[in-house]
């Protein structure tokens, strides 16, 4: 459904590793600095603004040639697959936080 035409060492991963192993754990972990310091209506609110703006990233980096869709997809999965990630990670944060309390 997608792929990455610029990304290190192609002929060894078809996904792009910089991005998975350094943008995204450095963006999760600004994502729980920030959702951390916010009331309950902050947090939905977080959720929703950055699952409605990473379609938005998501176009630019078509356009920049970083990332490409099949003609199928849609921009809306990206907004629900986004949505469910973000709740997932913080869920999962704060079972953490609060088993360990």
């Amino acid at each position: 459904m997608y792929q990455f035409p610029l990304r290190p060492w192609p002929e060894i991963f078809s996904i792009n590793i910089a991005f998975t192993l350094i943008v995204l754990p450095i963006l999760v972990f600004v994502y729980l600095q920030i959702i951390n310091q916010v009331n309950k209506w902050g947090k939905i609110g977080i959720i929703l603004f950055l699952s409605l703006l990473m379609p938005i990233f998501e176009k630019s980096a078509e356009q920049f040639g970083w990332f490409v869709h099949s003609e199928e997809w849609t921009h809306l999965y990206s907004f629900m697959g986004y949505l469910l990630f973000f709740l997932f990670i913080y869920s999962f944060y704060h079972w953490m936080e609060t088993s360990t309390e």
